[in-house]
């Protein structure tokens, strides 16, 4: 009796509302998902055999940011434009799969916001490689061990990375594209009891985002910079004295108790990342170009630098300075711009900027984020 009732009341196509006819539509449709994609890594594998023949470099930042930016150009909905740009960063990953597995290494340890934007650019179908320091991620990918790397450059509240530009300076290595990554903190610790942590841990940057947060939530714990928020989140799964600030990632990848959500001080923070190697965009049609230049000590002479973008239309979209640690109180620039050193009225500008600098050097011309 139980049996006949039970199956009564299971849905049929005629009453279900068309809930199977839609399923029926939904799998139709997978199948011919399938076919299209295995179609594209058809091409794909194509496109690497003739790569294979002149050499030529398995990743083009810029070719992969005009195949998304048109997928999100022509993208109608209901999908948003960030799912369109995750759904094609993951199926690009799995085509360039085909042809290799790219090493990539990143400020680490494992669950680092670094390690999300190197996935975020990338995709899964590579070999992300944790570094201990910023230096080691240049090192390894100018020794060629790995062929790209990931670091952070700038945060939308604290500002500039010292050591990543610091680098830039003295490395030969190019800037190949940026990531733009919102950036929500959380506390987290072996435990839920905050009464009994005496410090928490985390990147300078990190602390310094959420120092509002900690003075008025917990005052009582002391402070304590380490290289990295997953270096954090590892140290207060081994002492049950110590908080951490680090990412989701990291509260899953050492099973840490969450104690407070997007603890930030701004709801809008952001981190800027550079991804690193020797490989020279060419221009992709929405590109910014960084570069690294010094003046004389005199009266008017950063004005003069500058003067001929404006006069050439060039956009400037950041100009930080550095001590130039030589001599005396010179400084270096490090001045993004909007556009690609081989297009017309930015390369003019940059000419007559390198004749008057006493120190010029461009990082790199790249797809800009966002």
């Amino acid at each position: 009796m139980n049996a006949t009732k039970s199956n009564e009341s299971m849905p049929t196509d005629q009453n279900d509302g068309g809930l199977s006819a839609l399923r029926q539509q939904i799998d139709a449709t997978d199948a011919q998902l399938l076919v299209l994609l295995n179609q594209r890594a058809r091409l794909a594998q194509e496109v690497g055999h003739l790569k294979a023949k002149t050499n030529a470099p398995v990743l083009r930042p810029e070719r992969e940011a005009q195949i998304v930016a048109r997928a999100t150009k022509n993208n109608l909905g209901p999908l948003s434009d960030a799912s369109v740009t995750g759904l094609w960063r993951e199926i690009i990953s799995a085509c360039r799969l085909l042809e290799t597995r790219l090493k990539v290494a990143f400020l680490g340890p494992s669950g680092t916001f670094t390690e999300q934007a190197l996935l975020s650019h990338f995709g899964s179908q590579v070999d992300p490689v944790a570094c201990p320091t910023i230096d080691e991620v240049f090192r390894s990918v100018h020794s060629e061990a790995h062929d790209f790397g990931v670091v952070p450059v700038e945060n939308s509240t604290e500002g500039a990375v010292n050591r990543t530009l610091d680098l830039f300076l003295q490395s030969p290595l190019q800037i190949c594209a940026e990531v733009s990554l919102p950036i929500r903190h959380h506390l987290m610790a072996s435990s839920t009891n905050l009464v009994n942590l005496k410090y928490v841990k985390a990147h300078p940057q990190a602390l310094a985002q959420c120092h509002q947060w900690l003075n008025q939530n917990a005052p009582h714990l002391e402070r304590v910079s380490v290289s990295s928020n997953a270096e954090g989140a590892r140290l207060a799964a081994l002492e049950s004295d110590t908080a951490a600030i680090a990412s989701d990632a990291a509260l899953a990848q050492y099973q840490l108790c969450s104690l407070a959500a997007n603890i930030q001080d701004d709801p809008l923070n952001r981190t800027r990342f550079a991804v690193i190697g020797s490989h020279r965009c060419e221009p992709s049609g929405q590109d910014q170009t960084s570069v690294i230049v010094s003046v004389p000590d005199k009266a008017g002479a950063v004005h003069a630098l500058i003067e001929p973008l404006a006069r050439h239309g060039v956009s400037m979209k950041r100009f930080e300075s550095r001590p130039a640690r030589q001599s005396g109180w010179e400084y270096n620039f490090y001045i993004d711009l909007v556009g690609h050193q081989d297009e017309l009225a930015l390369a003019r500008a940059l000419a007559e900027i390198k004749a008057q600098a006493l120190f010029y050097k461009v990082v790199g011309s790249y797809p800009r984020a966002g």
